[in-house]
């Protein structure tokens, strides 16, 4: 999609703080965290938003969220972390590319 930021972040025309990249899926630091440990794991398939999955995107998904779980263990917080998908503006989604941020490094990472 030529104007998703997290396209051109895929496509490396705009930088990221790295954590984790292959061949399907990148995960880098939020740019405005909400807590000590707060990155984001995004599919390089642009799928707007999570009610856009279709079957097809079933191990896809479910590898955003292995892969998120394993980044947040080794950021030491697998005793507590949020995986947290938007859908949709009035959900607080901005950027209409699927993505699930991980949030943790405190107590009650909830309490945002």
């Amino acid at each position: 999609m030529d104007n998703c930021i997290f396209c051109k972040i895929i496509a490396g025309e705009i930088p990221s703080k790295k954590l984790y990249e292959d061949e399907e899926v990148l995960a880098f630091w939020d740019i405005a965290p909400q807590s000590p440990v707060h990155f984001l794991v995004i599919p390089k398939k642009h799928i707007a938003r999570p009610a856009d999955v279709t079957e097809a995107d079933d191990a896809l998904i479910g590898k955003l969220i292995r892969i998120g779980s394993q980044l947040a263990k080794e950021h030491n917080t697998d005793d507590g972390f949020r995986i947290i998908f938007n859908n949709g503006a009035k959900a607080g989604q901005e950027v209409f590319h699927i993505h699930l941020h991980i949030i943790g490094g405190r107590d009650k990472p909830w309490a945002l």
